[in-house]
């Protein structure tokens, strides 16, 4: 549904509103990994100590007005090379079999994975943020960037349950 604009907002055009499930991939990161060498989680990725960056479609780049270096965001992100078929999957670092929706595997139904990085540069002019480390293939589809909160990124501590 699309409402009145308040003071300040701005809209993309040619983006007409959905008719129904679509993704439009807002850009792509440039990482140092291909299929032989890339790390099988963020945690390894930072360990390797090669960051990376952004692209985003120049159409984008209004929407990092408010981002800042040193701050944590949320990448959404299409693995395009993906498998979408396994429902239980065996992965060498786990003892049995596991479902699919149990584990961090990039192979999954829809291949939108997630990491949490923190932003080492930022043009916002060219649509370019630099980050830390990211655990994707160089040229993945990006999906979206949310700002990570820890008033809502945290969950809930499980001592006050």
């Amino acid at each position: 549904m699309v409402g009145e604009l308040r003071p300040g907002e701005m809209v993309l055009a040619g983006i007409a509103e959905p008719d129904g499930p679509r993704l439009h991939f807002i850009g792509s990161i440039r990482s140092p990994w291909g299929p032989e060498d890339c790390p099988k989680n963020i945690g390894r990725a930072r360990e390797a100590g090669m960051g990376a960056r952004v692209e985003l479609d120049p159409a984008f780049a209004p929407a990092l007005a408010g981002l800042t270096v040193g701050q944590p965001v949320i990448l959404l992100y299409w693995m395009d090379r993906a498998r979408r078929d396994l429902l239980v999957q065996a992965p060498r670092h786990v003892e049995a079999p596991r479902g699919t929706f149990a584990l961090r595997s990039p192979n999954r139904p829809n291949t939108i994975s997630q990491a949490t990085v923190r932003i080492t540069t930022l043009d916002p002019v060219q649509g370019v943020i630099g980050i830390d480390a990211i655990d994707c293939f160089d040229g993945t589809p990006l999906v979206d960037i949310k700002p990570w909160l820890e008033t809502v990124d945290m969950p809930p501590d499980s001592a006050a349950d």
